[in-house]
C-alpha cells in the first residue's frame, strides 16, 4: 500500500533541481507526505513576470537576476508578481520593489519580531531512506537520478540550523517526527529530537528549540513506550498521526482514533497527570488517490474523531497539524471555487466547526504545509482558510509552523503570512475578520502568542535570552559577511504538464 500512485510518482523531480529559482516558490512543493498538482498557468505567469521584474528592476539595485531574487527587494517582487497574476492579496509597497535599501529597511525592523515555529524537521545522522519513500522505491519509481540531484545532508542537522535560524526570523523551533512501522525509517528517534533539543539549547545558551515525543497508540508496546518518554526525555508535548505509518508501506494496521476509550483514554490519564498537555496530531495531507488507495483507512486523516475526546478531556489541548487540510485532487482553482460555492474547504471548515458542534475550546489549527501550498497556488484561498480557522476556532487558537526544512528556510511562509489580509468581498460575505499588518494582534498571536501560551513561555523573558544567544551571534556573522539564502527548496515538484 502506497500514499501516491504510479502516474504520480512517475511525473515528480526534485525541487532542488526542478523549482525556479524564487524567494517564494512557484508551485506545490510536496514534503513526500502528499502529491504535488502540477504547475498551473498562473503560477507559470508569476513566474515569468517575475523573471521580467528581476531584469528590469535589478540594475537599479546593482544586482543581477539572481543576486536580485535572493535579496530583500526579490522576496517583494514575488509578492507584487503573485498580487498581479491572482489580485490583491498581499501587502506590498512600490517602494520595497524599486528603490534600494526599502526592502532591505522593512526586512530589518521586522527582523526581531517573535516566530515560534510549531513544525519543524530534519533527519539523523545515519537515516538511509529518502524523504518520501525508501530511496530504492523513490529511484525506481519517480526519478531514476534521484540521489544525484539531491543528498541527505539537506534534510540533516546543521543545514537545518542555518534555514531554520540563520535563513529565517524564527527565533523557537519545535522540532517533530513522524512514527513509522519499521523503526529503521523514523527520521528520528525519541531519544534523538530529546538529544537535539538538548545540544541546542546547551549550545545556544538559550532555550532555542522545544521536542515532541512520538506516540503510536497502534503499537502493540504503546504505553510502555509513553512511560519511557516521560520518565527519560520529558518532552514539551506529544505528537501522533491517526493514520498510522504516514510514509511507508504499513506493514501493520496502525491507525488510531483519538476517542478510542480502551487504546488512547489511558494515555491521556497520563498526559494529565504529567502535565504534558499538549496533543498535537496529524491530519489531512492524503494523496490524491486517497479514496480508492485507501478505503479503510482514509477516514482517519480526517478530524472524525477529534470533538469526542476534546469534549471528553478539556484538560488536553487537541492542536491539529496541517488544519487537517487534504491535498489537492484537482487543479487549486477548483477547490476555490468550491469554496466560493459553498463557503467550505474541504476537512479544514470541519475542523473550524468543531468548536461550535461539541462545545469546546481546546481544539487549535496547526498551518504547517497548509499555509505554504495555499499561499503559492491560490492566496485567495489561503486567505480564505485562515479566515475561515480564526473565526470558528478563534483567533487565539491557530498554530504557526511551517513544516521546514522540507521547503527550505521558513522565511519565506513568515512573510507571506506578515502580508497576507483577507480581501474585503471574502470578509463582507463570510463575516471573516482582517488580519491586519505584520505586527498586528492576530498575526503577533498566530506567530507566537498562541504557542508561548500553550507552552508556558513569557516572550519577553524568552526574547531577552535568545536576543544575546549564540545563535543570534551567529546569524549576525553570516549577515555581516552578506551572505544571501540560497532560495533552495528540498521536497518534490511534478515535472509534468496540466492536461
Amino acid at each position: 500500500m502506497r500514499f501516491i500512485s504510479d502516474d504520480d510518482l512517475n511525473r515528480l523531480d526534485t525541487a532542488e533541481t526542478g523549482a525556479f529559482d524564487s524567494p517564494v516558490p512557484t508551485q506545490i512543493i510536496s514534503n513526500g507526505e502528499f502529491n504535488p498538482p502540477p504547475q498551473t498557468e498562473k503560477q507559470k505567469q508569476v513566474e515569468r513576470r517575475l523573471e521580467k521584474m528581476a531584469d528590469e528592476l535589478g540594475p537599479k539595485h546593482g544586482l543581477n537576476r539572481r543576486q536580485f531574487l535572493r535579496s530583500a527587494a526579490g522576496m517583494a517582487a514575488a509578492f507584487a508578481a503573485m498580487n498581479d497574476v491572482f489580485g490583491p492579496v498581499f501587502n506590498v509597497a512600490h517602494a520595497e520593489t524599486a528603490e534600494p535599501g526599502a526592502a532591505a529597511e522593512r526586512a530589518a525592523s521586522l527582523s526581531n519580531q517573535f516566530i515560534f515555529d510549531c513544525q519543524t524537521h530534519f533527519v539523523r545522522d545515519d537515516y538511509t531512506a529518502d524523504i518520501t519513500n525508501l530511496r530504492q522505491f523513490a529511484k525506481e519509481h519517480w526519478n531514476p537520478g534521484i540521489e544525484d540531484n539531491i543528498t541527505l545532508d539537506m534534510f540533516k542537522f546543521s543545514n537545518y540550523i542555518k534555514e531554520i535560524f540563520v535563513d529565517s526570523d524564527t527565533k523557537i523551533a519545535l522540532l517533530s517526527g513522524t512514527p513509522v512501522d519499521d523503526e529503521e525509517n523514523l527520521f528520528l528517534t525519541n531519544d534523538q529530537i530529546a538529544a537535539a533539543r538538548q545540544s541546542v539549547n546547551t549550545v545556544a545558551g538559550s532555550r532555542r528549540m522545544l521536542s515532541h515525543g512520538i506516540i503510536q497508540p497502534g503499537s502493540p508496546d504503546f504505553m510502555d513506550a509513553v512511560d519511557y518518554v516521560l520518565e527519560t526525555l520529558q518532552p514539551d508535548s506529544w505528537k501522533g498521526y491517526t493514520i498510522g505509518d504516514p510514509l511507508f508501506e504499513t506493514k501493520r494496521k496502525s491507525n488510531w482514533r483519538l476517542d478510542d476509550e480502551k487504546r488512547v483514554y489511558p494515555f491521556y490519564e497520563k498526559a494529565v497527570k504529567s502535565g504534558i498537555t499538549n496533543i498535537c496530531i496529524h491530519k489531512g495531507l492524503m494523496p490524491a488517490d486517497y479514496r480508492t488507495s485507501w478505503p479503510d483507512l482514509w477516514q482517519y486523516a480526517t478530524v472524525w474523531d477529534v470533538g469526542q475526546a476534546a469534549k471528553d478531556w478539556p484538560e488536553l489541548n487537541f492542536i491539529i497539524y496541517h488544519s487537517a487540510l487534504r491535498p489537492f485532487t484537482e487543479l487549486p482553482e477548483a477547490t476555490l471555487d468550491e469554496f466560493e460555492k459553498t463557503g467550505r474547504i474541504e476537512w479544514s471548515t470541519d475542523l473550524a466547526e468543531i468548536p461550535e458542534k461539541w462545545g469546546v475550546d481546546n481544539v487549535y489549527a496547526e498551518l504547517g504545509s497548509c499555509f505554504a501550498t495555499t499561499s503559492v497556488t491560490h492566496p485567495r484561498l489561503a486567505a480564505a482558510m485562515v479566515g475561515q480557522l480564526i473565526q470558528g476556532l478563534g483567533a487565539d487558537k491557530v498554530i504557526w509552523g511551517t513544516d521546514s526544512v522540507w521547503y527550505g528556510s521558513p522565511q519565506w511562509q513568515i512573510e507571506a503570512m506578515r502580508r497576507l489580509e483577507v480581501p474585503e468581498d471574502l470578509q463582507k460575505k463570510h463575516g471573516f475578520a482582517p488580519l491586519g499588518g505584520p505586527t498586528s494582534p492576530v498575526k503577533n498571536a498566530i506567530f507566537a502568542g498562541n504557542a508561548a501560551r500553550l507552552y508556558g513561555l513569557e516572550l519577553d523573558t524568552a526574547m531577552a535570552a535568545i536576543t544575546s544567544d549564540e545563535i543570534s551571534s551567529m546569524k549576525a556573522k553570516f549577515v555581516a559577511l552578506n551572505e544571501a539564502p540560497s532560495n533552495l527548496r528540498y521536497g518534490y515538484v511534478q515535472n509534468g504538464e496540466i492536461a
